[in-house]
């Protein structure tokens, strides 16, 4: 079994998870590759830098990757995917970041997640990606132009907002008079969608949610619809750019741009542990429905 390690940190909150998984990997005699970046981080912060001459690093994945553990919080895991993109390898997180959504493995199921995902109990959850297209082409957006939680555009350089024209499957819906306009995935939906006031979508659910930013518009709501909607997008604004956002990722484009957003081609697998499940974790990490009334 050969497994890929990513993350974006290394201090104090993140030291013993990182040393007690790459012992554990060893004591089981897997193949692990680190990410070279993240190598030469915890090579130059950790106290035992001696114990990663045992590992091999990479630069990017292929095929013959079993799994890739993140370490980190959910930005970290929207910053893996771009490393597994097609290729179907299985991401499981362990966070040591602050609300891990995404991430579900706590530091102190390390052992028993990484025993039972050895011996292969776990679950798939196959979760569905946004991918964009330009006119004319972007060339930060042509190796990595997906997205799993959300794809945003936003005003740049001016505090005036900008007016989004939106079409769905080449049928005008309205134009966003707003801070920016976000299409989401049910993933994501958990996400900045939800902080604007986009409802929560389960991860099976074949649909993606269109969220204005702080629309002026006060009768402009998030609008559910089927995730086979072809999306093209227009902005308008005083200044000649705006931004463009898939997850962490920024690009700069120019209001002639025409933007067309709709479902990728592949899917990214996220691992669970057989006992966790959606409803349990919206409830335990977004405290859903709670009232201390009752």
């Amino acid at each position: 079994m050969k497994i890929a390690i990513y993350g974006q940190y290394y201090h104090n909150s993140t030291q013993e998870s990182i040393e007690m998984l790459l012992d554990m990997l060893s004591q089981k005699n897997i193949e692990v590759c680190i990410e070279n970046d993240f190598y030469n981080i915890i090579k130059h912060e950790s106290k035992q830098s001696s114990k990663l001459e045992a590992f091999e690093t990479f630069e990017t994945l292929d095929e013959s990757y079993k799994l890739l553990i993140s370490i980190g919080g959910d930005g970290t895991i929207l910053r893996a995917i771009t490393y597994v993109s097609n290729l179907s390898i299985p991401i499981v997180g362990i966070n040591t970041g602050r609300l891990g959504f995404l991430a579900t493995i706590q530091t102190n199921q390390i052992e028993s997640a990484i025993e039972n995902i050895s011996k292969g109990n776990y679950k798939i959850s196959e979760r569905t990606l946004l991918c964009v297209e330009t006119k004319p082409e972007n060339s930060e957006l042509l190796e990595t132009n997906f997205a799993l939680n959300e794809i945003a555009v936003s005003r740049k350089n001016t505090t005036s907002m900008i007016t989004v024209e939106t079409h769905l499957n080449s049928e005008y819906l309205t134009s966003y008079w707003a801070d920016g306009l976000i299409i989401s995935t049910p993933t994501g939906s958990t996400g900045y969608s939800l902080s604007c006031g986009g409802p929560v979508i389960t991860p099976e659910a074949d649909s993606f949610v269109l969220t204005p930013i702080a629309p002026h518009n006060l009768n402009a709501r998030p609008l559910v619809i089927p995730d086979n909607t072809e999306i093209q997008l227009k902005v308008n604004g005083r200044e000649e750019h705006y931004l463009m956002s898939l997850d962490s990722r920024i690009a700069t484009l120019h209001n002639s741009t025409i933007v067309t957003i709709k479902k990728a081609d592949f899917k990214i697998k996220m691992v669970e542990l057989l006992q966790e499940s959606f409803i349990d974790t919206l409830r335990k990490k977004m405290l859903w429905g709670e009232d201390k009334r009752n």
